[in-house]
């Protein structure tokens, strides 16, 4: 098991792996005839909001008879030249991306306001909703959901256009459906892509970006990094879905990212898992 993890995109954090050239690029736009979406042919007299974030609001909704789901920008922000920068940027990104294990982009809103994005409705939700009701999962079912996220990362991780997350976490892992047989990553809004020049430099890229309780220690701490803070993320969640709780539950999550920073790492209870797959966790 610990095997097919590895040879599907995942490595043990602090191994040693690929560094890349940091000069971010945004691709060209494709034609914008290719995705622009006419949002008269969005249907959301039956749409339920089903996320939820700081520059807007994701809903149900329906477009030409196929659900769908549309990030809206709030339009009190429509305006905001730094949101609209992020808007177009994750337009930028998604709108090259085809992968199983991604989210499947549809189109996008960028001529009218509200700005909005569409991709593909998953109905099983979130991962992160999941394990809310499940708990620990099977080590079969563990592996089987980390196989899904490792094969998309390492789908985004492929050189020569490297693509680092940032904010991969539960909240951003989506079920296909109810019966949770495949999943796929998605919410590229903190994305960044990468040129890659030179196979032995780092990602100059600093920042505090993503979210606390999954953050790799060097991104907390404001230092260089690369791709490598993905698989970190992606160790955090594979240690929730064994243990059923999200790591250092017991503290806040900016306090939980300072200790993970201090060298701290969060320990297995159960002792039913193979030993071998706690340690590549950690």
């Amino acid at each position: 098991m610990i095997e097919l993890l590895k040879s599907n995109g995942g490595l043990s954090y602090g191994q040693s792996g690929s560094h890349f050239e940091p000069k971010p690029v945004l691709p060209p736009l494709p034609n914008k005839c290719d995705w622009e979406v006419d949002p008269s042919e969005l249907d959301f007299s039956s749409s339920n909001i089903i996320g939820k974030g700081s520059f807007g609001e994701i809903l149900k909704a329906s477009w030409r008879g196929t659900p769908v789901a549309v990030k809206r920008i709030l339009p009190s922000l429509s305006d905001d030249r730094l949101v609209i920068q992020d808007f177009r940027h994750e337009v930028n990104l998604l709108v090259k991306l085809r992968h199983p294990n991604i989210v499947q982009f549809l189109g996008a809103v960028t001529d009218k306001k509200p700005l909005m994005l569409i991709t593909e409705y998953l109905k099983g939700g979130d991962l992160h909703q999941y394990l809310k009701e499940k708990g620990s999962l099977s080590a079969s079912t563990a592996v089987s959901f980390a196989l899904d996220i490792a094969r998309g990362m390492a789908y985004l991780h492929n050189e020569p256009n490297v693509i680092i997350h940032r904010d991969l976490k539960p909240r951003n892992v989506l079920l296909v459906n109810s019966s949770a047989d495949h999943l796929k990553v998605g919410d590229f809004g903190l994305s960044k892509l990468i040129k890659v020049q030179n196979c032995h430099d780092v990602y100059k890229m600093t920042g505090e970006t993503g979210s606390y309780r999954y953050m790799a220690p060097e991104v907390f701490k404001h230092r260089k990094y690369d791709k490598k803070v993905d698989v970190f993320s992606f160790a955090m969640i594979l240690y929730e879905m064994l243990e059923g709780e999200p790591p250092f539950s017991n503290y806040e999550p900016y306090e939980a990212a300072k200790y993970v920073a201090a060298g701290h790492r969060p320990s297995f209870r159960s002792k039913s898992y193979l030993p071998e797959l706690r340690e590549y966790a950690f």
